[in-house]
């Protein structure tokens, strides 16, 4: 079977450790969306690394790490990426393989975001500037370049027709491009070189081959549910299936292929960019969990909006996903508090109340009506088992666990691989 590991919030939920901390138990991880958006961040031994388009199990040897098809790919990104895992001494060139479906993202594609963005004055996304958006838009246009273009040899020439669309793009968006692109073109082709010694394969056929014979896949997601081009809060989202469906698309597997789902969330909300944030807090507390968070983009540096736990929008995103497990992390950003909130409902402009996402939540503003909760104001770092959790806490996960109707399987008590509490008793592994 393929389990699923994905975001249930706006992403930044701490997937990356998940997904290194569950490796153990698959031979092969594979990530199906998404691209260098992503900034999957896992800390062990002293060490804190930030992943964006390789999948989280390549710290793992016997792991077989698989980029798939629906995932964007960035070639100079990559090899910075490939350049920072030396120092592990991973067998990077033999577990590891890049479907050849995968979109690739050129330096206009950089350029062309930067551009659209611009034009959007007051009413921006918040975008990465990462070239996602222009990609996928190519992708859908059937215009686009894939991993196995490169080794084609008129990949020259298919590069320049692409480019000189973008131009005229650029050129009608007033957009200064001629100063920057010769040396990013220069940065791109020395890595799209680069990305010839790694395997490119037909990787559908690496994850159906590992399924018949027996192997264990575990499907890594980028961003967040909320963030989904069809069910996030649409025109503030990313410009790919981030849910379990987008596990199927993006890796060639059938949906009856489909095992565990787990659904991480954060014991409260952040969200970067632009886009609707009910339970957002704009005050000392918001700052409160920044600060006590660590709360800034590992793409972007960009400080995250920060606000309580949404239950309307974790049930949501549980229910588009089937999600089985839950998995709840950085209960420990919340130490310092006496008092801890949670939103149940809405209220609506008109004063109904409603647990509903609804179509226009980016255009009303959503009163969240909240529950409270006593802290547990208790250092978690020396605690490995629930059953000695403060009770304060214990009650918070167990309120959390009847409302949302699922286990909460795993709960991390800090950044490190190891700060992880694995419940036993909640039917898992």
């Amino acid at each position: 079977m393929v389990d699923v590991l994905l975001g249930l919030q706006w992403g930044d939920e701490g997937k990356g450790k998940i997904v290194d901390v569950l490796a153990p138990q698959y031979q092969v991880v594979a990530r199906f969306q998404g691209g260098p958006n992503a900034g999957h961040t896992l800390e062990f031994d002293g060490f804190k690394h930030v992943l964006h388009q390789i999948p989280s199990g390549i710290f793992r040897n016997d792991i077989l790490n698989i980029i798939g098809n629906g995932v964007v790919l960035d070639p100079i990104v990559f090899k910075r990426e490939i350049d920072g895992l030396a120092k592990f001494n991973l067998p990077l060139t033999q577990n590891l393989q890049i479907s050849k479906k995968a979109s690739i993202i050129l330096p206009t594609h950089r350029l062309l975001d930067a551009a659209y963005e611009q034009a959007k004055g007051e009413s921006k996304i918040g975008s990465t500037l990462r070239g996602i958006g222009p990609t996928y838009q190519d992708k859908v246009a059937r215009q686009g370049l894939r991993v196995g273009d490169i080794l084609s040899p008129n990949f020259a020439d298919k590069y320049s027709r692409l480019v000189a669309i973008h131009k005229v793009i650029l050129e009608q968006n007033n957009f200064d491009f001629a100063s920057v692109l010769p040396q990013s073109e220069e940065e791109f082709f020395a890595a799209v070189d680069f990305m010839k010694q790694f395997q490119l394969t037909d990787s559908e056929y690496a994850v159906n081959e590992a399924l018949q014979s027996g192997r264990k896949v575990l499907a890594e997601g980028a961003q967040g549910s909320l963030l989904d081009i069809d069910f996030g809060s649409y025109p503030f989202v990313t410009s790919s299936n981030t849910m379990t469906a987008g596990a199927c698309t993006g890796l060639g597997v059938a949906p009856g292929r489909i095992g565990e789902v787990y659904g991480i969330f954060k014991a409260y909300c952040t969200r970067v960019g632009s886009g609707p944030f009910p339970t957002e807090l704009s005050d000392a507390t918001g700052e409160q969990i920044r600060q006590e968070g660590r709360e800034f983009g590992a793409t972007t540096g960009r400080p995250r909006r920060c606000g309580w736990l949404d239950l309307p929008a974790l049930k949501y995103a549980i229910m588009i996903n089937g999600v089985t497990q839950l998995v709840m992390m950085k209960v420990d950003v919340l130490n310092i508090f006496s008092e801890i909130l949670v939103c149940t409902h809405y209220q609506m402009p008109d004063g109904t109340v409603t647990e509903h996402l609804p179509y226009d939540m980016t255009d009303v503003e959503l009163k969240p009506i909240y529950k409270s909760f006593k802290g547990w104001q208790t250092d978690l770092t020396d605690i490995h088992s629930f059953d000695d959790m403060p009770e304060a806490l214990a009650n918070y996960v167990h309120y959390l666990e009847e409302s949302l109707g699922l286990p909460i399987s795993f709960i991390s008590t800090s950044p490190d691989r190891e700060a992880i509490i694995h419940r036993q008793t909640a039917g898992v592994l």
